[in-house]
């Protein structure tokens, strides 16, 4: 299994997370290619080799070359992102890291998430160190990320709203959940983007038991502290893990007074705020009557949010919270050769041995679409590729 180990000791921003991916070796000309796909004009990514504490890495800088009097909403960002020609996966990876953002700023202002003024966030350097994070995510093929302690810094920092203590307050609410720190270094060292960066990503708050270590990057911060080299580090490695496993949650709830039109959009927002799984059981209640269950699957840190969303969109007055372990097969990805051109597939492993390969759905749908074809037809032309294609483990 392919991991991701993010090592924060001096904090994470989006500028470093992007420095560290391309030290990774992310290609800056198919990165720049793909972020190009969002028709924002008035930026530039600046690339260039740095040190901190004699420790060599990339430092990315985002540099707008025009100035902006734009205040975006969440749902501008979204029509951006959605308009753009990225594919799926970076525009649903994009809006979720967003999401999380558009989320604490309203929690923090005591406004829907949907009416926050994004300031800072909403700025094109910040449109960019958040899709640029989808696109390298996707791009290297990580299948689990972990996190390290994250290092928040101390003092003030200035933004739109003025003088704010570190951590930023949308950065609190952004990175509840994942293990932190506070006053190693004298600044921000993480930032409401690289907080919803890890908030989106890390799927496990602690370094794999045995991990094999394939290669090792560094991000290089804007900041150069005497005492703390301003670096993300990142490891990309490999477990031989049978399962992956993590902590979750089950919430759950009945609900038997509900007009179930609502059901739709009431997961399309569950999903936004982190839901890993979201389905509905039909139940028999007292009485008699028939009502359904709705239950709602995510990681710890984004329970809070999906209590909301219940509460607010449903008719529920209470939930049930119930922790549990959540074990998932070894999954990779690889690209098939197939009538339609390349197709993205995905195999599960256990015990090292392949279980399954199927195709992407949302590839097959695109494909059918764009053809004039049944999507079971493509499916089935795609699964017929992989029986007849030997794969190497």
């Amino acid at each position: 299994m392919k991991i991701l180990y993010y090592d924060c000791f001096s904090g994470i921003s989006g500028d470093m997370n992007l420095g560290a991916m391309i030290d990774l070796g992310v290609d800056k000309t198919y990165l720049t290619d793909e972020l190009n796909k969002l028709k924002l004009e008035g930026w530039e990514l600046i690339v260039e080799k740095d040190q901190r504490h004699g420790i060599s890495g990339t430092r990315a800088t985002v540099k707008q070359t025009r100035h902006e009097h734009v205040h975006r909403h969440m749902s501008d960002i979204e029509k951006i992102i959605n308009d753009s020609g990225l594919d799926e996966k970076t525009k649903k990876l994009s809006n979720k890291i967003f999401r999380h953002v558009a989320d604490a700023e309203g929690f923090v202002h005591g406004v829907p998430s949907d009416t926050v003024h994004f300031h800072e966030v909403g700025a094109v350097d910040s449109i960019i160190d958040i899709v640029g994070a989808a696109i390298c995510f996707n791009a290297l093929k990580i299948e689990e990320v972990a996190v390290s302690t994250v290092e928040l810094g101390s003092g003030f920092v200035k933004c739109a709203h003025g003088t704010l203590p570190v951590p930023a307050p949308a950065t609190v609410e952004i990175i509840k959940g994942l293990p932190v720190r506070k006053g190693g270094v004298d600044f921000e060292a993480t930032t409401p983007t690289g907080a919803a960066i890890l908030k989106t990503l890390v799927t496990q708050t602690k370094m794999p038991l045995t991990m094999t270590i394939e290669k090792t990057a560094y991000g290089v911060g804007q900041k150069d502290h005497p005492d703390v080299p301003n670096l993300l580090r990142v490891f990309v490695g490999q477990t031989e893990e049978k399962t992956t496993g993590h902590d979750a949650v089950l919430i759950e709830c009945n609900i038997d007074d509900m007009n179930p039109e609502f059901f739709e959009h009431i997961s399309e927002e569950l999903f936004k705020v982190g839901a890993s799984d979201v389905f509905i059981s039909n139940i028999i209640m007292k009485k008699g009557r028939p009502a359904n269950v709705l239950n709602v699957i995510c990681e710890n840190g984004s329970a809070d949010s999906v209590k909301e969303i219940i509460f607010t969109e449903s008719t529920s007055v209470g939930t049930r919270t119930i922790p549990f372990r959540k074990d998932t097969l070894v999954r990779k990805f690889d690209t098939l050769q197939t009538i339609y051109g390349e197709v993205s597939v995905k195999r599960s492993f256990y015990n090292d041995k392949q279980v399954s390969c199927k195709p992407e759905y949302d590839e097959c749908r695109k494909i059918a679409s764009e053809r004039g074809l049944p999507v079971k037809e493509v499916y089935n032309e795609i699964i017929a590729a992989i029986a007849g294609q030997k794969y190497k483990k």
